[in-house]
């Protein structure tokens, strides 16, 4: 990591673009941005109507005329030039005036998928540059984020880390400040979500709002608290009118069971690629879960018993990539052995 980190450390602005929030940190200033990624439009004059909370809760709210757009996919930015408006947009003027005063643009730091193709790299430097910067580091999201849950990420001993994002969920062994074995399994909070509307769309011939599914989050941990049935609101497929039925929690349970056992074996896979020595460190240290869908309930009970390995949640699991992104560009992580000159 020595020569990575010394570019990072020369870095003023860390930003971290998730399908769901794109949060933005200012060197000795903080955190200035946590807003969801998404933009509204008008498709007449082209003219942004909101970003951000606002332009998320206009989703499935909208006339024709409004279109809500998400510029980021699978943690890649899909449509550079929204991702650009919408960064302006967020960071507001006030705070673009003083990165160009203070010279803060001329590099940033930004956090991409570990297995970003050169397109998806281009797209994340020309989304940073169009903003302002004259030159982006690019970061991989699972480094970052095992740095921001406070591992040894850069000691030659194995640390375990799954981003659990909204589409996708990243699961990488590393050591010595770079990725031994990684893979990316198409699984997050989305997924979940979908499955679950599916489930009452196919069952129960309901089709639910958004909100509608958040009372069933609490079924889902299966512990002492959780309902014997939850009541959940939707229209039906059939009148088109709005009515309420009881679900049972172990059916819920069973419509997710399938993308949960896919990221039980995706794990197992990577830690099929890794070296003996590495997997006897994870043995007993296990891994960590960042990301805002890490709190997704349940999901570590669930890992837990479907790999027989210890499941740690990070502090602050929404926050460890871009926190991670933040102390390489302050400087707060050194690499191995420069204590000793």
């Amino acid at each position: 990591m020595t020569d990575p980190l010394e570019q990072l450390r020369r870095c003023s602005v860390a930003v971290d673009v998730g399908s769901s929030r794109t949060r933005v940190h200012i060197k000795q200033a903080g955190l200035v941005v946590d807003e969801p990624s998404v933009v509204a439009v008008n498709t007449f004059s082209g003219a942004l109507i909101a970003v951000g909370t606002a332009a998320d809760r206009m989703d499935g709210r909208t006339p024709g005329h409004i279109r809500v757009i998400r510029p980021v996919c699978n943690g890649t930015v899909i449509d550079i030039e929204m991702a650009q408006r919408m960064l302006r947009a967020l960071v507001g003027s006030t705070v673009r005036r003083a990165w160009r005063r203070r010279g803060a643009m001329q590099r940033a730091a930004v956090t991409i998928p570990h297995n970003a193709d050169p397109l998806a790299r281009r797209a994340a430097i020309e989304t940073l540059t169009g903003v302002g910067a004259r030159q982006v580091e690019l970061v991989d999201t699972p480094t970052a984020a095992g740095v921001g849950c406070g591992l040894p990420v850069e000691q030659p001993e194995a640390t375990m880390i799954l981003v659990c994002g909204a589409t996708t969920t990243q699961i990488a062994v590393l050591s010595l400040g770079a990725i031994v074995s990684a893979t990316t399994v198409p699984m997050g909070g989305d997924t979940i979500h979908h499955a679950v509307i599916q489930h009452l769309r196919n069952h129960h011939e309901l089709i639910l709002p958004s909100q509608a599914v958040r009372p069933l989050h609490l079924a889902l941990t299966g512990g002492a608290d959780a309902p014997e049935t939850t009541e959940v609101w939707g229209r039906d497929v059939a009148t088109g009118m709005a009515r309420t039925v009881c679900i049972n929690p172990d059916d819920v349970r069973a419509a997710i069971e399938a993308p949960l056992i896919g990221l039980s074996d995706a794990i197992r896979g990577v830690l099929h690629n890794c070296p003996p020595d590495l997997v006897a460190d994870l043995a007993d240290r296990g891994m960590v879960l960042a990301g805002g869908s890490a709190l997704l309930p349940g999901l570590d009970t669930r890992l837990r018993s479907g790999t027989g390995m210890p499941v740690h949640i990070a502090e602050h699991p929404s926050l460890s990539a871009v926190n991670g992104l933040a102390a390489m560009v302050e400087g707060q992580i050194r690499p191995l052995g420069a204590e000793v000159h």
